[in-house]
């Protein structure tokens, strides 16, 4: 009962956080590894992916109802991340993600003094391609962040809307709402894989899939009502959560 308890209260906070910026998945795959310690990584993946979609797709329907989501940008890059999270999670069985492990921490360091250099970055929402361009760019960010998400994952919310708002002239909720629509597309992409893998503990995802919805409805009305300052707030966090997550993983453990 103590372990069922941990994990719902890790998917409510993960919701949270993911809708607003993405992340979620820093605090439930250690509590899925920590209260199933005898169950294959693999597992605990593909019942983190099933606890999330859910909440990830009610935070995608949440920002729908409120904000402007630029489908022209949304549209081709869900596809493309689809497909190309797929190629990833069976790469991933191929070819350990190590070199990607140790590049990461950098990766993130880059991201957030960007972010931070630049006050006014993400602020106003100007979207800077249209038509044909639009859609070519938007393919080649989807596939690119859908291959990342299944070939290795940690932080492609974050990196979502961090290429949304430097390469489509996004504010960080526009970026944050778009950025959802990509991530349900890589999680179902992901679990096709873990469920034809037999990679999924049921019970467990639906039963952290309800707590993740709760937070993922709270963190959507949170970024909504309090706009594009506290998202990118939050998303400065966060990054730099993973910057401390990942390097401890390449270069400590």
């Amino acid at each position: 009962m103590t372990d069922y308890l941990i994990l719902c209260t890790a998917a409510l906070l993960a919701g949270m956080v993911d809708a607003v910026v993405g992340g979620g998945g820093l605090i439930q795959i250690p509590a899925l590894f920590a209260t199933l310690p005898n169950v294959v990584p693999a597992t605990l993946l593909g019942t983190n992916k099933l606890a999330g979609v859910w909440g990830t797709g009610a935070a995608a329907i949440s920002f729908a109802r409120r904000v402007r989501v630029e489908w022209g940008t949304a549209a081709p890059a869900a596809l493309a991340a689809f497909a190309l999270a797929f190629v990833g999670a069976y790469t991933v069985t191929k070819v350990p993600p190590d070199f990607l492990r140790k590049l990461l921490p950098f990766i993130l360091v880059a991201v957030a003094l960007y972010t931070l250099s630049r006050k006014d970055f993400g602020s106003l929402h100007a979207p800077t391609h249209e038509g044909i361009k639009e859609k070519l760019i938007a393919l080649g960010v989807g596939a690119c962040i859908g291959f990342y998400d299944g070939f290795f994952g940690p932080g492609t919310g974050s990196f979502l809307i961090f290429l949304f708002v430097r390469f489509f002239g996004f504010d960080f909720l526009g970026a944050s709402a778009v950025a959802k629509v990509v991530n349900v597309a890589c999680n179902l992409s992901a679990l096709l894989w873990f469920g034809y893998s037999g990679h999924l503990i049921w019970r467990v995802g639906l039963m952290m899939a309800v707590c993740n919805v709760a937070g993922s409805l709270i963190g959507s009305r949170l970024a909504i009502k309090h706009g594009s300052g506290f998202v990118r707030k939050i998303f400065l966090f966060v990054v730099s959560a993973l910057i401390l997550k990942t390097g401890y993983d390449a270069f400590l453990r």
